[in-house]
């Protein structure tokens, strides 16, 4: 750089003032962009143009801010119609755009919920993620796939609501082991009549919004009301609705006043390093809780994270009517405004000083220390894992993203690869893929030629991604489930690809697949163990467990929804409304492949031409005669 050139930041300065002399005095929200593109800060204010010149002015609170504009090299704006418009914009952007200077939440992924559907003549009740698209009763958010599932099954035990799917429900002639096991009244097979039924079904929904008590005592008169007429086997069966229902009603219930429905927030950081533990509370019950790891700088607030936090973890799921938190949030009265707006209803957001709610954020506080702390402890353990990981394979430093790889079939059928990820905070779930192995020319049970289709598909979408100058990250390590064979082949696929300056490691099971006896192949280096008590080794092998469960895991799953497949569904001309006849003419697909050209014929809505077209998809031999 010449020496009368101006520096780095006053050029970004320059920048942003020009931008700011363009910007108008309203609310609205900006986004930083550095050199490459990324962006690097997303901001909201009530004035743009005030807000962008004061960073121009080079009067930064934190050196951290200075940096930020000495790296900005574009800005772009986005005008709204009030601050609390921006606030909702601002947490929008953050979440997408991940910004490097923002607080940032991650791991974000969606709450289960239960839902009673409204649109059909027998309310079907089930777990559900995602939007709410189908009309009906949604209650959540469940902190845990155990929590849902188990409240489900209270549900099908006490309500006996079906959780059958539609098309399930329209073919059943007889009813299913649910209902054999007391976990479903049959309305499939009008063993219960639809208006008794929805009395089950406005009972669960009463229970869900915390209406446990009313629910329990009705049903206690309904028992007594069936004992006192000699009907013990039906006051029976109502005991054990109660007893369900109370079993759950007194494992969750929360004892705090006025908490029927509230998200209980607590922040603790430490270290540069912070942990935000949330759990819900529902119809009176609690329904489980989460701690996140938010991305901080050490000059941020806990003010500030907590507002940053709250904004993005409601960019898409519902608010409830009260938040109760440790901490103040920045801009409070700003925040209960947006969320107010979002939720179109007025939302609370408090900080208790006393009582049974402040009872209830001291618990949250508590979850919150101890699980920052046994991440801080488990990050200096794993950092000093990776040193041993690093030594042991002759990496230059510590990994910072491990693939693992392998494959399940069975005698080459339904053949799954399943590549699983993991780097210094753990394993990186939402990283995780599988391959489903489609090469025609691969012979069944080819394990080398399956681990060839897996490399060379996972790492020509790399190369692409690549050269179209998308943001990829490559791995410092494979791990490879096999011996001398797959590995050679997984450096055929990076040699072609000109990725040979991945590290790639084939890990054989020792005799007996004895854990602790595993060989390790590397290129140029003779096959080699590890110590018995390493730690790299015993790292080593929970890798290789979880790549080994999820590709079992897809294999499963590939294989039983090859099992669902039904003939008839290859058929061409055969419908949704044509297969619905012919199984319920003939009971099965293999009673339709039974059946002559003149028994098809007499099926509704199956004509000469369609039945003949039947009959040979069953019996191609006598066709061709």
């Amino acid at each position: 750089m010449p020496a009368d050139s101006p520096p780095t930041a006053l050029i970004a300065a320059d920048l942003i003032r020009d931008e700011a002399r363009r910007a108008p005095d309203k609310p609205g929200v900006y986004r930083m962009y550095g050199e490459d593109g990324t962006c690097l800060y997303v901001g909201k204010a009530r004035s743009i143009k005030k807000r962008i010149l004061q960073y121009a002015q080079g009067r930064f609170h934190t050196q951290r801010i200075g940096l930020m504009v000495s790296l900005t090299r574009s800005m772009e704006l986005v005008i709204t119609a009030s601050e609390t418009e921006a606030l909702l914009l601002e947490s929008s952007f953050i979440k997408q755009l991940k910004p490097r200077f923002n607080v940032v939440l991650r791991d974000d992924k969606s709450f289960a919920e239960l839902m009673i559907r409204k649109d059909h003549r027998a309310p079907q009740v089930r777990k559900h993620r995602g939007a709410h698209t189908t009309p009906g009763d949604y209650f959540g958010p469940f902190a845990s796939t155990w929590a849902v599932n188990r409240t489900l099954n209270t549900l099908q035990k006490a309500f006996l609501l079906r959780s059958c799917s539609d098309s399930v429900y329209e073919t059943r002639t007889r009813p299913c082991m649910l209902h054999q096991i007391k976990r479903c009244s049959a309305p499939c097979t009008g063993l219960i009549s639809l208006e008794d039924y929805a009395g089950l079904v406005d009972e669960a929904s009463a229970f869900l919004k915390g209406k446990s008590r009313a629910v329990i005592g009705r049903l206690s008169e309904e028992m007594s009301a069936a004992a006192e007429a000699m009907d013990y086997e039906q006051a029976a069966r109502v005991r054990d609705r109660i007893r369900a229902l109370s079993a759950i009603s007194m494992e969750n219930s929360v004892s705090a006043d006025g908490v029927a429905e509230a998200d209980v927030f607590a922040l603790f950081s430490e270290g540069g390093q912070a942990c935000v533990q949330v759990f819900f509370y529902r119809g009176g019950q609690n329904w489980g809780g989460r701690a996140y790891f938010p991305r901080v700088d050490r000059t941020d607030t806990d003010p500030e994270i907590l507002a940053a936090f709250l904004g993005q973890f409601y960019e898409d799921k519902p608010i409830p009517r009260l938040i109760l938190s440790n901490v103040r949030p920045h801009e409070l009265e700003l925040l209960e405004e947006a969320f107010s707006m979002k939720a179109e209803r007025k939302v609370e957001i408090a900080n208790p000083r006393r009582g049974e709610k402040l009872a209830l954020v001291d618990h949250a506080l508590t979850n919150a220390r101890e699980a920052l702390g046994r991440k801080m402890a488990e990050g200096s353990a794993q950092g000093k894992i990776l040193d041993e990981v690093c030594e042991a394979f002759g990496l230059d430093s510590r990994p910072e993203r491990i693939e693992i790889y392998d494959n399940a079939h069975i005698q080459g059928t339904n053949a799954v690869g399943g590549m699983v990820v993991a780097g210094p905070e753990g394993f990186q779930k939402s990283q995780y893929r599988k391959f489903n192995i489609r090469g025609e020319d691969l012979t069944p049970g080819d394990d080398y030629g399956m681990m060839r289709e897996v490399m060379r598909r996972r790492f020509s979408r790399l190369v692409k991604d690549e050269d179209a100058g998308e943001e990829v990250v490559r791995p410092d390590l494979l791990l490879i489930d096999g011996g001398a064979g797959q590995l050679a082949e997984v450096l055929a696929v990076l040699a072609d690809l000109g990725l040979d300056d991945i590290t790639a490691v084939g890990v054989a099971k020792g005799p007996d697949r004895d854990a602790g006896m595993e060989r390790f192949f590397m290129p140029g280096r003779p096959p080699f163990m590890l110590p018995l008590k390493s730690p790299a080794l015993y790292y080593i092998q929970r890798l290789r467990d979880e790549a080994h469960r999820f590709a079992n895991g897809a294999h499963r799953t590939r294989r039983s929804m090859d099992i669902k497949k039904n003939p008839l569904d290859e058929i061409e001309g055969v419908g949704p409304g044509r297969k619905k006849a012919l199984l319920h003419a003939f009971g099965s697909a293999k009673g339709v492949g039974r059946a002559s050209v003149a028994d098809l014929v007499k099926v509704e809505g199956i004509n000469q031409p369609m039945a003949e077209r039947i009959h040979a998809f069953f019996h191609p031999a006598a066709t061709r005669r």
